[in-house]
């Protein structure tokens, strides 16, 4: 009589219970060593260049662009039907592109390498952990990454200069027309008693990047058909961003001129962006409804007609 007894082999289910946790596991130190690479950057911006006008978009972008990768990649994860799951060795060239620029951005403080390198690094982690099917089906998560990348201080200079002398020419002959007493100086307005200087923040760089961010953002999520109206709208964000900060600087000469410089330059003036900003990002969803109501008459016409 054999007393010796057949140990039960592993389920199915325990097998596959122990790949998931392997999977997560093996994302979370992935998601560690990031935090640990990047987190120096992240500290060294939060006390500098996001600390400037021209990057204050930078944490918005970065919080938001980790939050939509989080969600794309867990919707797409907890149905993975038609995706490749196998791991590819052509993402690990990624993954050393994007190792050897933050080497040498680090070490010679070029933030736009820096930062920079978190999208080949995120694209290749994904390629050779999950496939580059998945990469294809994440490209705008890696891509809005890249708003949070600090310009050079030469680029933003030669862009914001002329939107600074459009904004400030715009409202000094805006508010001549109304009748105030009003001058202008390159960048500087002088209304009544008082100076104001039209600085980078109303130049609507900052609000500019972000609004693009956002907007395009939204259109995909909401996922236009139509390739013209997600055009038309990605070039509408250029003049809202620009028409509100003229707005912006108009109100504040305003408040100015009427209440003294105090007014002008206490919390009106922070309040001021915040409010425009959202009045700007209401105007694009706006722009977004305008083109709809234009675009689906006519696409209904059209079907009559071929009927």
């Amino acid at each position: 009589m054999d007393c010796s007894e057949s140990l039960p082999l592993p389920s199915s289910r325990s097998r596959g219970s122990f790949s998931q946790i392997l999977r997560y596991g093996t994302w979370l130190l992935l998601l560690g060593a990031l935090v640990a690479l990047y987190g120096p950057t992240v500290q060294r911006l939060a006390t500098g260049l996001w600390q400037t006008d021209q990057n204050a978009h930078g944490p918005v972008v970065l919080v938001v662009a980790l939050l939509f990768l989080a969600f794309k990649l867990r919707a797409l994860l907890i149905a993975p039907a038609g995706l490749q799951l196998s791991g590819q060795a052509s993402g690990l060239f990624a993954v050393l592109l994007g190792l050897a620029l933050l080497v040498v951005g680090r070490s010679q403080t070029v933030y736009v390498l820096e930062v920079g390198s978190l999208v080949p690094l995120l694209v290749g982690l994904t390629a050779y952990t999950l496939g580059w099917q998945l990469v294809r089906r994440l490209w705008f998560s890696f891509f809005f990454f890249l708003f949070m990348v600090p310009l050079p201080g030469s680029i933003t200079d030669a862009i914001t200069q002329p939107m600074k002398i459009a904004v400030s020419y715009g409202v000094e002959h805006l508010l001549y027309a109304c009748g105030y007493p009003i001058a202008r100086s390159g960048v500087v307005l002088s209304i009544g008693p008082y100076q104001l200087l039209v600085a980078d923040a109303c130049a609507g760089l900052n609000s500019l990047f972000t609004l693009e961010a956002l907007g395009l953002l939204y259109m995909n999520v909401v996922r236009h058909s139509s390739a013209i109206r997600n055009l038309v709208l990605a070039i509408c964000i250029i003049p809202i961003s620009f028409f509100a900060n003229m707005v912006r600087v108009l109100v504040l000469s305003l408040v100015t001129y009427h209440w003294g410089d105090a007014a002008g330059q206490g919390f009106l003036h922070e309040f001021s962006g915040m409010v425009l900003f959202l009045s700007a990002l209401l105007a694009v969803i706006g722009v977004d409804s305008l083109i709809r109501w234009c675009v689906v008459p006519r696409r209904k016409e059209a079907s009559h007609g071929a009927v």
